[in-house]
Order: C-alpha cells, then structure tokens, then sequence
C-alpha cells in the first residue's frame, strides 16, 4: 500500500543519519565561556541518547495514518471514490509531514532541556 511505503521510506531517512541533527541542521548553541569542551561532547552525546527515546517514526506513521483518514473523508464528503483517493494521499504526506516535524521538535527539545539541566547556558 503506498502509505505503508512513504511511512517506511520516512522512517529509513531518519534512521539513514548518523544523527537526526544532521538532517534537521539544528544543533544546540552553548554558550561555551568557561566550559569544558569534553565535557560538552559528553554530555551532548549522553543528552542525544536520551533524545533518541522520541518515536520520530511512530509519530510520523500515526501522521500518515490520520492524515490518510481524515483526507480519505474530506474527499470522499466533497466528491467521489477518486477524490476520496487522492484525498488520503495528499492526507497521508501532510500528515507524515507533520508527525515528523513534531518528532524533530520534540527531540530538540529533550537535547536543550537535558543540556540546561547539566547547567549548560544553550541559547538557541
């Protein structure tokens, strides 16, 4: 089924990097005066392994699903099986789209938290 492939082939993107900040292009930016530039690679990586908890995929195919259903209604209240069709697709990648940027975000969020918690300044 073709949502069942774009939800894979999401999934395999993210799981392709060798770190979700080098596909999201956002790293924390630490105020470093007075820091341990060790211990920040540290702490970074301890507070990456903890934002690897966030089910980025998962919530990318709840994306796709929801998305899929709710497009799949719309089209099929606005026209007919052909719209209900390319309704669930254009759900489908919008919702997937969503459920990975909230993942991302939310990933971002567990690294700046954890590093604030270590008592680093991050100013981004």
């Amino acid at each position: 089924m073709k949502f069942e492939t774009l939800a894979g082939l999401i999934l395999f993107t993210l799981m392709s990097c060798s770190s979700i900040e080098e596909l999201s292009g956002n790293q924390p930016i630490i105020d470093t005066k007075g820091v341990s530039l060790a211990r920040l690679d540290t702490d970074l990586i301890e507070c990456e392994a903890y934002a690897d908890e966030v089910q980025i995929g998962h919530k990318a195919v709840a994306g796709v699903v929801s998305g899929a259903a709710i497009g799949g209604l719309l089209g099929a209240v606005w026209g007919n099986s052909n719209t209900a069709q390319r309704g669930a697709g254009v759900g489908a990648v919008g919702g997937g789209s969503k459920g990975v940027v909230q993942g991302l975000r939310e990933r971002d969020h567990v690294i700046k938290r954890c590093l604030s918690g270590r008592g680093y300044r991050v100013l981004n």
